[in-house]
C-alpha cells in the first residue's frame, strides 16, 4: 500500500531532463552569485538529486549517477559541463557558459527563481533551497571529502567511473526494500524507454 501511494503522488519521469538539470545548475550560480567552481557545482547538484531521492524516492533531473575519483556526479551534466555533447535548444548551452578556468557562469539574469525556473517545482525549489542553505557555504574540495563521507554509496573507482545504481542510493537513505524494488522496476522500465527515444532520434 505504501509503494503505491509513492508512485502515484510521485509520478515524476525518470529520464533525463536537460532543460532541468540547466535550471538546477542555474538556480545554484544564481546563488553563488552568477559564477561557482565546476567540482563545487557538481557536487551541490548530486546532493539535490540525493536529497530528491531522500525525500521522495525520485530523481531530480533523471541523470546517471556514477562515482569518480573526486566523489560521486552526474553524468550526463558532466559532459554538458566539459562540452562532450550537444545542447538541446533552451537546454544547458542556453543557461550555462563554457567552463573556463574551472568556473562556469549563469547566462541569463534572474529576478525571480519559481518564475524564471519555470521546469522546477516548488518542491524541486525546496530541495535546491534546503542543499543551498546547507552546504553553499563550503568550497568544491571541501563538498567533494563531505560525500566521500556521508554519501556511501560511492566508492572509490581508482582512477576509473563506476556506475550508482538509483536503488543502491534509495536503500542507503532509507527507503524500505518494497520501495525500493518498486522503483526500480519504474527506473529500469523508463530507461529501456530512454535508450529506444536515443536510438529513434539518431
Amino acid at each position: 500500500m505504501v509503494v503505491k501511494h509513492l508512485v502515484r503522488v510521485y509520478s515524476k519521469s525518470m529520464l533525463f531532463n536537460e532543460k532541468k538539470a540547466a535550471q538546477v545548475a542555474a538556480f545554484f550560480l544564481h546563488r553563488g552569485g552568477g559564477r561557482l567552481d565546476i567540482l563545487k557545482l557538481m557536487k551541490l547538484m548530486y546532493l539535490a538529486e540525493r536529497s530528491s531521492l531522500t525525500r521522495f524516492g525520485e530523481p531530480l533531473t533523471g541523470d546517471w549517477l556514477f562515482s569518480m575519483e573526486h566523489g560521486p556526479v552526474l553524468s550526463r551534466t558532466l559532459n554538458h559541463l566539459n562540452g562532450f555533447v550537444d545542447s538541446a535548444p533552451d537546454g544547458w548551452e542556453a543557461w550555462i557558459s563554457g567552463r573556463e578556468d574551472h568556473l562556469v557562469a549563469i547566462k541569463k539574469h534572474i529576478d525571480d527563481t519559481k518564475k524564471e525556473l519555470s521546469s522546477l517545482s516548488d518542491a524541486d525549489l525546496e530541495v535546491l533551497q534546503e542543499v543551498w542553505g546547507e552546504y553553499g557555504h563550503l568550497t568544491g574540495f571541501q563538498l567533494r571529502d563531505l560525500t566521500h563521507e556521508i554519501c556511501p554509496e560511492w566508492e572509490d573507482p581508482e582512477h576509473s567511473s563506476i556506475p550508482i545504481p538509483y536503488t543502491r542510493v534509495l536503500r542507503h537513505v532509507g527507503h524500505s526494500p518494497e520501495v525500493v524494488k518498486e522503483l526500480d522496476q519504474r527506473i529500469r522500465a523508463q530507461r529501456q524507454l530512454e535508450k529506444i527515444l536515443e536510438k529513434a532520434g539518431s
